[in-house]
């Protein structure tokens, strides 16, 4: 039975999983859910999800998920170990300032809202010292846990993906071992399938 995954593509979450499913080389069903509806809000949803969250994976062999890429390198210890660093770091580090202004820029304006440009500043500082320690990390190493594509890397596609769309894209692109890892896992075959459907912003 094909995995079902409830979601919309334009969503960072539902992203990253869809991210995960192609580069597994798995076929799955895309359902999509109606956010704007308050379909996620349904008992019918809610019994997938008692949060009302997307995205939510169901059904199918979740085993199939040891199969293909090795996105958490779990046959390697140390690798391992270094992945779930570098994914705690985007957790904690990256994703706080980039998910500000992303907001800012993008959510608010499609509520009706204006943008706080004192909090995109504020967040575009902390960003900035959080890539030059990228910066920095990726001098070393080709990816943030070596020189191997995970996860953790994975984890940052969704939003950097709508970051550069914004006029603060030079905060990546001035910065040569972060523009090269960010031109490097943004064109994998997996994740250029899942842009097709990151509409979010476009006029």
């Amino acid at each position: 039975m094909a995995l079902k995954l409830h979601g919309i593509p334009m969503s960072t979450c539902t992203t990253r999983v869809l991210t995960c499913l192609h580069e597994k080389g798995l076929d799955f069903e895309l359902v999509p859910v109606n956010l704007f509806a308050g379909e996620h809000k349904q008992p019918p949803f809610l019994a997938k999800n008692p949060f009302g969250q997307i995205p939510v994976l169901e059904d199918g062999d979740l085993t199939l998920f040891e199969t293909g890429c090795d996105l958490l390198r779990h046959n390697d210890l140390k690798e391992a170990a270094l992945v779930k660093v570098w994914l705690e770091v985007e957790s904690q580090q990256y994703h706080p300032a980039i998910y500000q202004i992303v907001y800012q820029f993008f959510v608010l304006p499609l509520q009706g809202k204006t943008a706080d440009q004192a909090i995109i500043d504020v967040n575009l500082e902390k960003l900035g010292k959080v890539l030059d320690v990228y910066e920095a990390r990726l001098g070393t190493t080709k990816c943030l846990a070596g020189d191997f594509y995970s996860l953790a890397d994975l984890h940052h596609l969704s939003y950097t993906y709508y970051f550069m769309k914004t006029p603060w894209a030079s905060l990546i692109n001035s910065r040569p071992n972060v523009k090269a890892w960010w031109e490097d896992i943004s064109s994998r075959p997996a994740f250029k399938k899942v842009a097709e459907g990151m509409t979010f912003g476009e006029k």
